[in-house]
């Protein structure tokens, strides 16, 4: 196949995203932030820089969130989780603006932060089940949710494993936000083709956005794909993935930082950039075409580069500040948007 930048009068630039959802200065809504202080206050009081600096660790040794300290937990890792899990769903509601399911399964929940971002944008939803290994984990999940309005209020608390689900668990769409991160690679197959058996229309798979992070959603794609899944996102393509030579595809999204989440981290910056790394499936439909760009774009003054994934390889395509229409459309464009086909109309003028 020939470069997309050989034929760049076949295709345009299309935003199509255009800050719906927003690229910095992501929050939690006010009913999570107001339910996470709440339990703060009344489970852990006081300074929690001590849980954090040990939860780091924990995490950059190899170790899981069954460890974690439940507290730090909550201040120093789910605002990042759940804006990555937003940013991920909001790709779905975007790109299947017709899909509106009434059911979530959230596994691997931990204290149901899917569940929460998934309810900012599903509206249809009236049933929702967390599913955790960690009782601990499953008893704040059930106290934050009950803090928030149906369904979350209403979720069922089930006790298990992404690796053994029971036949009666299914829902319209299924979310594992960070849970493939606690399995060895070996293991990830079996626990993508049950997620996938308790999905009817949709699994998102959310991950570090780090080489081991991608190695599990790589092994995902490759099992489901085989079953017959529909990329829905990031892919463009249900081709096999071209990313090689160490290079690993993962996004990036941007949040603000609490006060409570500064002062546990140490942090002097009020922002923190959360790296991740995700797959889309469907049961029907088509991949949507078109190219993602898999890094930030590179501006210069004689245009812009895009590293592409399009069509079952990445490359690099220039788009020239004298190609005014198209240049135009490139310097919306960031980092995880898609470089779309041209309409068919504007091929024929």
């Amino acid at each position: 196949m020939e470069s997309l930048s050989r034929h760049t009068s076949e295709w345009t630039l299309v935003p199509e995203r255009a800050n719906e959802l927003p690229v910095t200065n992501m929050t939690l809504p006010d009913q999570f932030q107001g339910a996470i202080a709440a339990w703060l206050t009344s489970n852990s009081p006081g300074s929690r820089r001590a849980g954090t600096a040990a939860l780091t660790a924990t995490y950059r040794a190899g170790g899981t969130s069954r460890e974690a300290d439940l507290a730090a937990y909550l201040v120093a890792r789910l605002p990042a989780t759940y804006a990555a899990v937003t940013r991920v769903l909001g790709e779905v509601a975007r790109l299947r603006p017709d899909f509106v399911p009434s059911s979530l399964l959230d596994a691997g929940s931990g204290p149901g932060t899917a569940a929460w971002a998934a309810a900012e944008v599903w509206e249809s939803l009236s049933d929702v089940t967390f599913l955790d290994v960690s009782p601990d984990f499953l008893r704040l999940a059930a106290d934050l949710a009950a803090q928030g309005r149906p369904p979350l209020s209403s979720a069922r608390r089930m006790q298990g494993s992404i690796e053994m689900l029971p036949e009666t668990v299914r829902a319209d769409v299924v979310v594992a936000s960070y849970a493939l991160a606690e399995l060895p690679l070996s293991r990830v197959a079996r626990a993508a083709g049950q997620l996938w058996t308790a999905s009817r229309s949709m699994l998102a798979l959310i991950e570090p956005g780090t080489p081991e992070g991608f190695g599990r959603i790589a092994e995902a794609r490759t099992v489901l794909l085989a079953q017959g899944a529909v990329p829905v996102a990031p892919c463009t393509h249900a081709g096999a993935c071209p990313m090689t030579g160490g290079d690993w595809c993962h996004f990036s999204v941007r949040l603000a930082r609490s006060r409570a989440h500064m002062h546990a981290k140490a942090a002097s910056v009020p922002f923190e950039d959360e790296r991740f790394s995700y797959l889309i499936l469907a049961r029907d439909g088509q991949p949507a075409g078109g190219a993602r760009v898999l890094a930030p774009p590179r501006h210069g003054k004689p245009g812009i580069d895009l590293k592409l994934c399009g069509d079952g390889q990445v490359e690099i395509r220039h788009v020239a500040r004298r190609d005014v229409a198209t240049y135009k459309h490139a310097k919306k464009l960031d980092w995880g948007d898609i470089l779309f086909p041209a309409r068919q109309e504007e091929s024929d003028e």
